[in-house]
């Protein structure tokens, strides 16, 4: 069986997935339905070889070790995949996410307008939130590649591994890969900020060293990008402060409060009108109300101040989930178990 028929057919399919797992043909994730190819079942052997010929050797030394390893895999003409392989029953198993090598232009991404705008920020602090799968690294490229096409400016992004690689167009672009070209998230962004960045992407605030580096990164002047994986704006907002002691939290809150310009929280859906996904979006602009809600220790309030901010580009999560309804995008009952509040949800669609 050969490695890149499997990757050319899970393309050619749209996945966004592709699992190899011994014992199991090759299954793919295609708009988030879990479907097998109609492949030979992978041996032992099989999954080895794989692992083998995707896996750099610093990688495979990893798995070596640690019965895990994250890295990535370019296919020519085809995708760039973020892999993790792992052990399961004592036989190599891998998990790809397809990443098409081409940045898509925000545009293209059904995203409320209110994202591109952000792109405009001289400073501060703006994160994309969601579950695992839900896009948040695609909206980041987008708005990465819509600076790198206007600004003249110095971006450096710190990932873990390397997804979409941006060509240097107007900007000059570094990319640093955990593992490859720094030990630690906290280590790299320690030492970009004196490699005189104008912009600066962290794959995800995984911890207290990275997300204080990157909250003082925001505070010195520079725009920071970043991840985590919460589902609405305010429990962002808890994530991060719940990260400190407590005897730090309130400092936090208000260095919080100061350098947090959005919270973008994203829900991706499967299509009924055509084949696709198409993401509903909580938006959380920080106004001078958001800004006195986190120093308050009021973020329970924020749904409140979204919900009555329409006008100016917020928006929550159940309210763009009926919008995508309503425009017959996504159905009744998708809609109403993503929401985050069902049952109210459930009396609007139905008025």
């Amino acid at each position: 069986m050969d490695l890149n028929t499997i990757l050319k057919a899970a393309y050619e399919a749209d996945a966004s997935d592709v699992h190899l797992i011994a014992g199991q043909p090759p299954v793919v994730r295609i708009h988030q339905v879990m479907t097998p190819l109609e492949m030979p079942i992978i041996t032992k052997e099989t999954a080895r070889k794989f692992l083998e010929q995707m896996a750099p050797a610093e990688a495979l030394a990893t798995f070596e070790r640690q019965k895990d390893s994250d890295f990535s895999y370019f296919v020519e003409g085809l995708a760039r995949y973020r892999v993790n392989a792992h052990m399961q029953r004592g036989m190599a198993a891998m998990a790809m996410r397809m990443i098409k090598t081409k940045v898509p232009p925000l545009a293209a991404l059904s995203l409320p307008e209110v994202i591109a705008r952000l792109t405009y920020l001289p400073r501060g602090l703006v994160l994309v939130t969601g579950d695992t799968g839900s896009g948040k690294s695609t909206t980041l490229a987008a708005m990465i590649q819509a600076m790198n096409e206007r600004y003249r400016k110095h971006i450096i992004t710190l990932e873990d591994p390397v997804e979409y690689v941006f060509e240097s167009k107007e900007c000059i672009i570094e990319q640093r890969e955990l593992g490859q070209d720094m030990p630690t998230f906290a280590s790299g962004l320690k030492h970009a900020l004196r490699q005189d960045p104008d912009i600066i992407l962290v794959g995800e605030m995984r911890d207290l060293e990275t997300t204080a580096l990157a909250i003082s990164a925001a505070e010195t002047g520079h725009l920071v990008l970043s991840t985590l994986h919460t589902v609405n704006a305010s429990q962002t907002v808890e994530r991060i402060i719940d990260m400190y002691p407590g005897g730090q939290q309130n400092q936090i809150r208000s260095m919080l409060s100061n350098t947090l310009q959005a919270v973008i929280s994203q829900t991706l859906f499967s299509r009924i009108d055509r084949p696709g996904m198409v993401p509903a979006v909580e938006t959380l602009l920080c106004t001078p109300a958001v800004r006195n809600l986190i120093r308050e220790a009021r973020t329970f309030e924020i749904p409140n101040v979204i919900e009555t901010s329409r006008s100016i580009g917020m928006a929550t999560l159940d309210s763009s989930i009926a919008e995508l309804y309503f425009n017959g995008f996504i159905s009744r009952e998708d809609a109403i178990a993503q929401a985050a509040y069902p049952d109210k949800l459930e009396r609007q669609l139905a008025a």
